[in-house]
């Protein structure tokens, strides 16, 4: 029988409400997962192990009494420490931030113990979720990085320290260190699920990631989270749907388009013919494959994300910048100085060119049922000053799309490799629907050899 850390989060849940597998059992592996591993990995900065194995033991005589709360009850979820939670510290990865003590929780922290999970802890960020590097290790090599902002939670749930975490993504900070670590990486469309609660990097791009190990674990997680909420003024108002229903109604099947242009130019000769090879598998397992070309507009994608990025990371940090400059790493820093120096025609010229850039890149996927990328130009660089390049979910973060990453194979130096799927906003159900077909066809399941 397999381990309960090992287990999934749509698995643990099942095994929960089948009484076959009990929150605290759940809890203890996870805990002593994390004591073992952690040391070397510095995936987490904050646990408290006694209100997690509290809250399980509350979860598991609440089952006995009533039922489960919701579709994840009794499963520990990770946070990156980004997140609000009442009671217990969100360092935002910074001196600044170091002794913070919400004293509520995000709507997301808040929808998660709703639907019946258990905050497992904080898990590491970049410095205000930005560029400059974390300390967390990336489990396949030490020597390359884990990427960012969201390390922590990536190399979390790529060790099976927890199965689920949440991220957040203002360029690839979620798409990028999943497939960095092996692991699914969703960034749903921008206002699917509510940022109250959230430390902001840039209000007008910044979106909940949600970092798992399936598919089918993303839609479940999504589920949880996803609806309107007043406190964020960029909540989709739209009702939700039922995600996992949805995943399974593809009859067919599906249209895939191969975006080239920008996204071959920039990639390495092996995550090009690694791509290619992926498409000529799902073409040969069923799928309509064609390429699909980029909009006029993307040219303008990355300036404007780093115009708005800058500004708005400069208008949030601007009081206590003005104090405590040099309590802030040199990337975070120089993003906030430029944001300052950035007149306000050129910020908003660059929204201007956003909406248009939304509306050509929706365009563009209407042809077909998913759009296919890799998910990164190349495998983790063997370089940790840096996080790597997230030029290739930076479009799909500034017109706010929704994507997901899947593990699809190693590299000739033995690291993950991956690819993107991006779909039309507010339909994820569809992009999970192609996106488990697509998981299904590769039968690609990826662990550190070392963390197995």
């Amino acid at each position: 029988m397999a381990e309960p850390f090992s287990l999934t989060v749509a698995e643990a849940a099942q095994q929960i409400r089948q009484r076959t597998l009990s929150p605290v059992s759940l809890a203890q592996s996870l805990l002593e997962r994390i004591d073992a591993l952690d040391p070397s990995l510095r995936a987490w900065v904050t646990i408290d192990r006694e209100e997690v194995l509290g809250t399980a033991r509350e979860l598991e005589m609440e089952l006995d009494r009533t039922g489960p709360r919701g579709p994840i009850h009794g499963v520990p979820v990770g946070l990156k420490d980004i997140f609000y939670t009442a009671g217990l510290k969100t360092t935002v990865g910074s001196p600044i931030y170091a002794d913070f003590v919400p004293g509520y929780d995000a709507t997301s922290v808040a929808r998660i113990r709703q639907a019946g999970g258990i905050i497992l802890g904080k898990a590491v960020t970049t410095e205000f979720a930005s560029s400059d590097p974390s300390p967390s290790i990336n489990p396949w090599n030490p020597t390359h990085t884990p990427g960012g902002s969201s390390s922590g939670s990536s190399v979390a749930v790529a060790t099976r320290m927890c199965a689920a975490a949440l991220g957040s993504q203002t360029g690839g900070s979620t798409c990028r260190p999943a497939a960095y670590n092996g692991i699914v990486g969703l960034k749903p469309t921008y206002g699917r699920i509510s940022r109250y609660g959230v430390v902001p990097v840039s209000w007008s791009l910044d979106t909940v990631g949600i970092l798992v190990r399936t598919v089918t674990d993303a839609a479940l997680m999504l589920q949880v989270m996803a609806g309107h909420d007043p406190n964020d003024p960029g909540s989709a108002t739209q009702p939700v749907p039922d995600y996992l229903q949805q995943m399974e109604a593809l009859g067919c099947p599906p249209r895939i388009g191969l975006a080239k242009g920008f996204f071959d130019d920039h990639s390495t000769p092996e995550v090009r013919s690694h791509t290619q090879e992926i498409a000529r598998q799902l073409a040969e397992a069923g799928a309509s494959v064609e390429e699909v070309g980029l909009p006029k507009s993307f040219a303008t994608a990355h300036t404007c994300q780093r115009i708005v990025s800058n500004v708005e990371a400069a208008s949030f940090h601007e009081e206590s910048f003005r104090n405590r400059a040099n309590e802030y790493g040199p990337k975070i820093r120089s993003a906030i100085e430029m944001g300052m120096l950035i007149p306000g025609v050129r910020y908003v010229q660059a929204q201007r060119l956003r909406r248009q850039f939304r509306r050509d890149m929706i365009e563009m996927v209407k042809q077909v049922d998913v759009v296919l990328t890799p998910a990164a130009p190349a495998p983790a660089p063997q370089d940790l000053s840096t996080t790597g390049d997230p030029a290739f979910q930076v479009p799909w973060t500034s017109s706010g799309l929704p994507t997901i990453v899947l593990p699809s194979g190693l590299s000739e130096s033995g690291m993950p490799l991956a690819v993107q799927l991006a779909g039309l906003p507010l339909e994820e159900g569809n992009l999970f629907a192609t996106a488990r077909w697509c998981e299904t066809v590769l039968g690609v399941n990826l662990s550190p050899p070392d963390f197995s």
